[in-house]
């Protein structure tokens, strides 16, 4: 098997597995009880959120461990929007994010009473901070972008959209769970002067979270997951500037400050702190890596299969994540076809369960219905090699000559013969 779908999910590294091994066989306690056995599982949490502050360079206060990407949030747009919804309901995200983002915020518009700004995207998918800029009113309250599209690797001008935001005063949160160990967020951060400081009215003190460069200085908050960066899947968190407050959007106990209640994933958290450290550290070398074979991939597909289409090839990209439509193929057809030949890949988001429809990331760069019906994500990871790669490309091609037609005869959507 050759699996090219790491957006979708990473295999769990042997680090993350070894850390978690303790909290599965032997310490089994509640992390919240007094006792010895809930003692050591507690020390294993406040380990792991220090170590993850660490990373990110923030103070552990300033993290809420949660049940994944999709939990993180929906807790960052609920709990803040709700929490500052006197001060206006006006919310600004676009079409392209996550169906966690974007769905949240349609219940918020359909259900709550809030107003949301969609922003355009260039054809290669990415933000305009000017246009930003303009869309930002008095009583606009929280901006949602996020930082590396999951379908077309696109990544986002964080700094210019954290400047504007934080000129007028406005609340950041962005869905880092794609960007998360495929992207060096310290390039990211603005030069040291370039940020301005939160307003009191929003932070509660103006304070930065700690020395250095600091995930702190992109946004105010900030969600994780995980399973994308070779952790434990049911394992998330949120990054929460300290002094802003949030409402919980779910109640049952005081766990996390307050912020998120439910008994924490003793072991699922610890694998997470030794994945994240793992990835991080081997973050360069890998990077380099993965454009490499991503390139060579797609210089393969476009030899075999000329009349393919890279999508948002004109924009920064993760590293690992190439997005390809193959006129003539629908979607489905293609990926069932790579999977009888033994390569795994996407349509795109794999949250969608199911379901092969066309890519709405793709359709909100404005792609053509017919070109976003037949893309498929190869994403790349840490088992990809160069064999796989040269593989697939030559699974592509059998796939391209056992369904061309000459063209009269050739049909809209083909099938697999």
């Amino acid at each position: 098997m050759i699996y090219l779908d790491y957006n979708a999910t990473t295999p769990l590294s042997p680090a993350a597995l070894e850390a978690m091994r303790p909290y599965l066989e032997t310490h089994f306690g509640n992390p919240s009880s007094v006792h010895a056995a809930g003692r050591a599982a507690r020390a294993a949490v406040d380990d792991a959120r220090d170590r993850i502050a660490d990373l990110l360079k923030v103070r552990p206060n300033e993290i809420v461990f949660t049940s994944g990407g999709t939990e993180a949030n929906n807790l960052a747009l609920l709990g803040l929007a709700r929490r500052f919804s006197p001060n206006g309901k006006h919310l600004i995200s676009n079409r392209a994010e996550h169906h966690a983002v974007r769905q949240t915020l349609e219940h918020l518009e359909n259900r709550e009473g809030f107003e949301i700004t969609w922003l355009d995207l260039s054809p290669d998918g990415l933000i305009d901070a000017d246009q930003l800029e303009r869309a930002i009113r008095p009583d606009t309250i929280l901006v949602s972008i996020m930082s590396a599209n999951n379908e077309t690797g696109v990544i986002q001008p964080v700094t210019e959209i954290a400047a504007c935001c934080r000129d007028r005063g406005v609340l950041l949160h962005s869905d880092m769970v794609q960007a998360f160990g495929k992207l060096d967020l310290q390039k990211q951060v603005p030069p040291e002067g370039r940020a301005s400081a939160r307003p009191d009215s929003l932070s509660g003190n103006g304070e930065k979270s700690t020395s250095g460069r600091s995930i702190a200085e992109i946004c105010d908050a900030a969600s994780f997951a995980a399973h994308k960066f070779y952790g434990p899947k049911g394992a998330g968190f949120l990054y929460l500037r300290s002094g802003i407050p949030i409402d919980s959007i779910q109640f049952g106990g005081a766990h996390e400050n307050q912020r998120r209640p439910g008994t924490e994933n003793v072991a699922a958290i610890a694998g997470m702190a030794a994945a994240a450290e793992e990835v991080l550290r081997d973050l360069p070398n890998e990077e380099a890596r993965e454009v490499k074979l991503r390139d060579a991939l797609w210089r393969g597909i476009a030899r075999v299969f000329p009349e393919a289409q890279q999508n948002a090839a004109g924009a920064p990209r993760l590293p690992n994540t190439l997005n390809v439509s193959f006129p003539g193929f629908d979607s489905e057809t293609m990926l069932i076809a790579l999977d009888l030949e033994g390569v795994c890949a996407s349509s795109g988001s794999a949250c969608m369960v199911g379901s092969v429809v066309a890519s709405h990331v793709l359709l909100a760069i404005g792609l053509s219905p017919e070109r976003a019906s037949s893309a498929i994500r190869f994403s790349l990871g840490g088992e990809t090699t160069a064999a796989g790669i040269e593989k697939t490309i030559a699974a592509i091609e059998r796939i391209a000559q056992r369904n061309r037609r000459p063209r009269e005869l050739q049909p809209r959507r083909s099938a697999i013969v």
